[in-house]
């Protein structure tokens, strides 16, 4: 028994205690009520609904973005406002004969 909660668990009164109990009590009847450990699991779950709810926001705000984007690229090439072409070349260099 080297921790305090140990000895009050074992139904040992710490002498600091012993000295506020009063006068003619019978400390065999002195209850000692304990504050219960925290619980960590409101704060783990907090954090895990903020985190996952700042990734959904950025999806959504990237996607719509991107939706916009691409209505507004549309529009201003319809209009010859703006042009709008995908070059793909071939990386294959041809070999030259001599």
């Amino acid at each position: 028994m080297q921790l305090p909660d140990d000895q009050l668990r074992a139904g040992h009164i710490p002498a600091d205690l012993y000295r506020q109990i009063p006068s003619g009590t019978d400390p065999r009847s002195v209850v000692i009520v304990q504050q219960a450990p925290r619980s960590y699991k409101g704060p783990i779950v907090l954090t895990f609904v903020v985190v996952t709810g700042s990734v959904v926001v950025l999806l959504v705000l990237a996607f719509v973005v991107q939706v916009i984007a691409g209505a507004a690229i549309g529009v201003l090439s319809a209009t010859g406002g703006l042009s709008y072409t995908i070059n793909r070349t071939s990386k294959r260099k041809k070999l030259r004969s001599h």
